[in-house]
């Protein structure tokens, strides 16, 4: 990390909707004389002024011009400041380039990303010049991957309290969602589809659940593609959409941080629709809401639900660890905002300053979140951006 600079933290995307809704969280509750230096990038200085004015930042508030297609403008905006915080999707579209500058000057750099394969392709081009230039890169910050990657770590770590050791299998299942993923969450999908068509290699890559650990291949996973009913919970289960990314960050953050789950670990994700013909009928409508996320009717980028519609919004997520002969950890993992874009705003800025002020020691390279920021990063989001971390009995 960069002793010092300019800046402590830059949004960069200011102007979209979700990089809107992180410079109104820091401007409301990171504004003081003490607090980090902040400020808005975006490609347009009259919009992001009239973002500047709308979510009632100071209006000393720094606004720097800088475009994912100028690499001259993203350096001198990474220049400036110790961390980048990225809102700017899908990124392998739009992302490669400031990934690019961060790692080559010692910048710390945070995403919303939930795309594996391009996040493969940055690990593999950019892991070697971060570690050696200080750099910090921390991708999935949002909804993707954060409850489920930290669910998993808070599943373990009870473990470890209540039956002496890890667990070498762990559930996750959303119990409950209300709001679904961001527009630039389905415009992702649509992304990576589009990528894959043109270039068949990397459907392999798509399907390999240890895409984001290289060098390592754990044992099979389940596959999650369809409804099953799941004898231990005795209720129905569907695909859940973001498994793919998500799947994949776990299993990044047991490589990183020395297998503590151990290199037989086995974790999947899936959606529980009920019990009986009802929760089967339900799971099979879950399948065709997903098939539809990828097609034109989805929301798009820059859009996206009222105030009132986020702070209604909600989640539930749900952790089962099993263990020797069968015992059993349940934890839960709870959010007070609509997941895609409410909750991920306020994730993502606590990511930033968590990573700036609570976890300095973090060394340099590429991270998930959960394995640089662990248990101060459950703490910080607990306190500040309204996430549980329960067990359950």
């Amino acid at each position: 990390m960069k002793a010092s600079s300019k800046f402590d933290i830059i949004v960069y995307g200011a102007t979209g909707f979700t990089g809107q809704l992180v410079a109104e969280y820091l401007a409301a509750h990171y504004a003081g004389k003490s607090d980090p230096k902040w400020a808005m990038a975006g490609r347009s200085l009259d919009k992001l002024a009239s973002v500047r004015d709308a979510i009632g930042a100071p209006a000393d508030t720094a606004l720097i011009q800088a475009d994912a297609s100028d690499p001259v403008s993203l350096k001198a905006m990474v220049d400036q400041t110790r961390s980048v915080l990225s809102t700017v999707g899908p990124y392998q579209l739009y992302g490669s380039e400031l990934v690019a500058a961060c790692a080559a000057t010692g910048t710390d750099y945070l995403d919303l990303c939930g795309e594996p394969v391009w996040m493969r392709q940055m690990i593999e081009a950019h892991q070697v010049t971060a570690q050696s230039s200080g750099a910090r890169i921390v991708f999935s910050c949002g909804f993707d991957s954060l409850p489920f990657e930290l669910g998993v770590f808070f599943c373990q770590e009870t473990a470890k309290k209540t039956l002496g050791a890890p667990v070498s299998r762990v559930k996750g299942r959303v119990r409950a969602m209300k709001g679904g993923p961001s527009g630039g969450t389905a415009a992702s999908i649509k992304a990576t589809f589009a990528a894959a068509a043109k270039d068949l290699s990397l459907v392999a890559l798509l399907k390999n659940p240890f895409v984001l650990t290289p060098g390592f291949e754990g044992p099979k996973q389940p596959p999650g593609n369809k409804p099953l009913l799941d004898q231990e919970l005795g209720m129905w289960t569907a695909p859940f959409v973001m498994a793919t990314i998500n799947t994949r960050n776990v299993h990044r953050s047991n490589l990183l941080l020395g297998f503590p789950y151990g290199k037989d670990f086995v974790y999947d994700e899936m959606v529980l629709t009920g019990a009986g013909e009802k929760g089967e009928a339900n799971a099979k409508r879950v399948v065709a809401a997903n098939a539809a996320m990828g097609g034109p009717g989805g929301p798009k980028p820059g859009e996206g639900p009222s105030k009132e519609e986020r702070e209604s919004g909600l989640y539930d997520l749900l952790f089962v660890g099993i263990g020797e002969g069968g015992r059993q950890v349940r934890v839960a993992v709870r959010g007070d905002r609509d997941p895609g874009y409410g909750s991920t705003s306020k994730m993502i800025a606590e990511c930033a300053i968590c990573l700036l002020r609570d976890t300095p020691e973090v060394p340099s390279g590429i991270w998930t979140p959960g394995a640089a920021m662990g248990n101060r990063l459950i703490k910080r989001l607990i306190d500040h951006a309204g996430l549980t971390f329960e067990v359950e009995a």
